[in-house]
């Protein structure tokens, strides 16, 4: 059935740039990936921290073809209001992206198949496509890593090094230290693990990865219509760590954002923060770190094989074409897509620019440190923790688990706890029936 398409009011600020056809020939090279004739691209951008990168690209691409491409990028945590949104409209986005199988459950009726396209040709591998059926309805473009990104630097004055961390109890220990020496060493451990929209994500779902990735790796299985919970000690016990030795007091979480976050760790104030490898632009350049400066670390729960585990990684980003916009844009935005992943300005841009690394046949290495150190696991023989977000049963039970988190940050006791517990175990077996209804 089609999904219904509700006027949600923006909750968030977009960026948008529209770039209409400056120069460029009318003609059409198949070798170049180049677009011709009517057609227009409005590419809704999911990541806030790409966003320059891709009106760059975006800019390049319409003086090299002619074809106007305009690209929004919504607000950090506003990704599905804003589709929803825009998707009402006359002139919706021609290429979006969702999540996994979850996300495709909702978006499905607007996704064009793309098992004759060029770029689903451009694959490394079929794992990265996503499908539904026999119907390929989106790709991923990127394969990213997070994990606890580290200060040497900090770390070493505190009198550690990051060799020192290969278990969850190695790094309880280093950071309640830090914590004992706080004022001295002029430093806390982990930058403030801030509970507003920007920020919560890391935390209600990558960290809330983690004891979905160990039940679903005693199962056997990669989803689940029901969690159990089996490994939510551990995930209070992490989080535990961070918001009791941190730069702020937990009761302060409600407010703080990924803003200040990264601040802090850019101040040298904190010798953690968890995050990714999309971080890394961020981090080192100009006045700010050098790659010799950082390490990300696995994130440790006290959980599984920790001698042999490695960053998390895997993907939830995949585009996906709009079946209902013209024929005219549908070739347009097939044409840029398959520019972005062939031609060198657009490797190059997703590779130095974003810091991605790609799943398709023409990609450049990234000088990414974290995607590199990532790699450097896997050859010791780590094993990645698989991303599992895409089973999450929905947004509503995201936002349900981040409420009871902040409201626990802010009062530690085990009835909060148990709110969390219920939000994670009986808010799954509900949201995941309510997406699934006949």
């Amino acid at each position: 059935m089609r999904r219904k398409l509700l006027a949600l009011a923006l909750t968030g600020l977009m960026t948008v740039t529209a770039l209409t056809g400056c120069g460029g020939g009318s003609g059409s090279d198949s070798s170049t990936g180049s677009a011709s004739g009517s057609g227009s691209v409005y590419y809704l951008n999911f990541k806030p921290e790409q966003d320059e990168a891709w009106q760059n690209l975006a800019k390049k691409y319409t003086e090299e073809t002619g074809v106007p491409v305009e690209v929004v990028t919504a607000a950090s945590g506003e990704y599905e209001t804003t589709l929803t949104s825009e998707m009402a409209k006359s002139s919706a986005p021609t290429l979006f992206q969702v999540n996994g199988p979850v996300g495709l459950a909702s978006w499905k009726d607007y996704c064009m198949d793309l098992k004759d396209s060029d770029i689903y040709g451009q694959l490394t591998s079929d794992a990265y496509a996503l499908k539904d059926g026999d119907a390929v309805d989106g790709i991923a473009y990127v394969i990213e890593s997070y994990g606890i990104i580290t200060n040497k630097k900090l770390l070493e004055k505190a009198g550690y090094k990051a060799e020192d961390i290969k278990s969850f109890a190695d790094l309880k220990k280093i950071a309640e230290d830090i914590t004992a020496r706080k004022d001295e060493l002029g430093f806390a451990a982990f930058t403030s693990a801030g509970m507003d929209g920007s920020s919560d994500w890391r935390f209600k779902t990558h960290l809330a990865n983690m004891p979905i990735y160990f039940e679903y790796q005693d199962k056997g299985i990669d989803s689940t219509d029901a969690i159990e919970g089996k490994y939510l000690d551990n995930y209070r016990a992490i989080y535990d760590l961070y918001i009791n030795n941190s730069t702020c007091d937990p009761a302060d979480l409600a407010d703080k954002t990924a803003d200040d976050s990264e601040a802090e760790f850019l101040n040298e104030e904190a010798v953690f923060f968890q995050n990714g490898s999309w971080e890394y632009g961020n981090l080192v350049g100009d006045g700010k770190f050098t790659d010799d400066d950082l390490v990300m670390i696995p994130i440790y729960v006290g959980a599984g094989d920790e001698a042999n585990q490695g960053l998390c990684t895997g993907t939830e980003n995949y585009w996906c074409v709009n079946s209902q916009a013209s024929e005219e844009d549908q070739k347009a935005t097939l044409d840029f897509i398959n520019w972005c992943v062939t031609s060198d300005e657009g490797t190059k841009a997703m590779s130095e620019d974003m810091g991605f690394t790609i799943p398709f046949k023409s990609a450049k290495e990234s000088p990414n440190l974290f995607v590199k150190q990532d790699a450097q696991y896997t050859a010791e023989g780590k094993v990645p923790v698989s991303w599992n977000f895409s089973t999450m049963p929905s947004e509503e039970w995201k936002n349900g688990v981040g409420s009871a988190l902040t409201a626990y940050a802010a009062k530690q006791n085990d009835a909060n706890w148990k709110e969390v517990v219920t939000a994670f175990v009986d808010g799954w077996k509900t949201e995941y029936e309510l997406a699934n209804q006949q």
